[in-house]
């Protein structure tokens, strides 16, 4: 397929507002002023069938359709720029290469919804990001896309660019508004949703970058050419980051349904030389795994759910025969139980738990009944908390012991690792 948002990210200079424009950039948002209304706009994103890319896969529209109309508050905009999600940094080169197209979906969700007020919020490791986007800002205010009466249309919208403390639990929504509004980043219990009760208890959408730059195309060519891309459920394309032992790491973007193998070893170039596959993290380190004879699964969401994982945020992450999968489960959970805000119990004990015990055993110290223990720490955790993180800990914790449990009570009974390499997967 055509490339669509990576389609001039390796153009010199495209992060400036004329080069943007000279690009085809600014299309779409005079379109939507001059020729529909905010509900429209609205039914043209359902039709299209862009869902959101930072992992939950809900439908673009069909969020914005929940903002209530009669509401009197304030509403308000927030692109979720905290990609945190490990493995993941497909929204960082959109920001740093093409922050014109964020911010031109931006101001067109913005209107849909019709808030006058939208905030990019991006993790605070990306300085050079968010220093672009700030650039863009400045420059889109410049031109009039940007502050009172955009483009004469009557319709005000102000951006502001928000650096957050770095804290992985601010990629989910109502963490990252608690954060926004200068709280700690802490998960809240739903409903309301933030489109009902969201920023400052003010109706609120939350896209992700990737979704929220899709919508100037679909504006610019049309729900029918959208479609012609994906599937029935999963339209248009998708930004996969693929890492880990692969020949050709890199983001690269395909169309939804396209076969995890063609990612692997066409675009990827294949497992590493000499090496066989052994796993497959498919859509971040919170998904549970892809087994070497799942490589065709069609990455779309229906496809990998049906598969037994998760499409999530598209971060593929290759792990062939090198890699000890105890130490795997280690890494993992030592992550999570860092990120973990402790504002739920069976989060903020149960990942402590995890942690002790996957450590033990692969540092030569497990005991008879540590496996049993692991899995139903996470028993008591799956299900239980108020924000995914919990689930995101257990899903890869009890899929690497599911397919790979020889290697724990190997672990446990030698008190050393069953892989006779000293390979550290990175």
């Amino acid at each position: 397929m055509e490339k669509v948002l990576f389609k001039y990210v390796e153009e010199p200079q495209q992060y400036l507002i004329d080069n943007y424009i000279k690009n085809g950039g600014y299309q779409a948002l005079p379109k939507v002023l001059k020729d529909f209304t905010p509900d429209e706009l609205i039914e043209e994103v359902k039709k299209s069938g862009v869902r959101g890319r930072g992992g939950a896969g809900f439908p673009a529209g069909l969020k914005w359709s929940f903002v209530p109309k009669t509401d009197v508050k304030p509403k308000y905009l927030c692109c979720n720029a905290d990609e945190s999600e490990p493995g993941t940094c497909k929204d960082r080169v959109l920001m740093e290469c093409d922050p014109h197209m964020v911010i031109e979906g931006c101001i067109i969700a913005a209107f849909a919804i019709q808030a006058h007020h939208a905030f990019i919020y991006i993790r605070g490791e990306f300085a050079y990001p968010a220093f672009r986007m700030e650039e863009a800002v400045n420059e889109a205010y410049g031109k009039g896309y940007l502050g009172k009466n955009i483009l004469g249309s009557g319709f005000d919208l102000d951006m502001i660019v928000h650096t957050g403390g770095g804290a992985y639990i601010c990629g989910e929504e109502t963490a990252l508004l608690s954060s926004l509004e200068g709280d700690r980043g802490m998960s809240r219990i739903r409903p309301p949703f933030p489109a009902i009760e969201g920023l400052y208890s003010c109706p609120t959408v939350v896209n992700n970058v990737e979704t929220l730059a899709s919508i100037p195309h679909i504006i610019n060519r049309g729900v029918d050419w959208y479609r012609t891309y994906g599937t029935e459920k999963s339209a248009g394309s998708k930004i996969f980051s693929l890492s880990g032992n692969v020949n050709r790491p890199g983001n690269y973007e395909v169309e939804l349904g396209t076969p995890l193998s063609y990612v692997i070893n066409e675009l990827g170039g294949g497992i590493q030389t000499g090496h066989k596959l052994k796993a497959i993290i498919p859509g971040g380190s919170s998904t549970p795994l892809l087994m070497p004879d799942q490589i065709d699964t069609p990455l779309d969401y229906e496809a990998v759910a049906e598969a037994g994982s998760m499409l999530g945020s598209g971060a593929i992450i290759v792990i062939d025969e090198r890699a000890c999968m105890v130490w795997v489960a280690m890494k993992l959970i030592n992550f999570y139980q860092h990120e973990s805000c402790g504002k739920c119990t069976p989060c903020r004990e149960g990942t402590l738990w995890l942690k002790r015990l996957i450590n033990r055993i692969e540092h030569g110290e497990g005991k008879k009944g540590d496996i049993e223990l692991i899995l139903d720490i996470c028993e008591n955790i799956m299900g239980r908390t108020i924000c995914p993180l919990g689930d995101a800990a257990v899903m890869p914790t009890e899929s690497i012991i599911k397919h790979f449990r020889d290697e724990f009570e190997y672990h446990i009974e030698h008190k050393k690792c069953k892989v006779k390499t000293d390979y550290a997967f990175e």
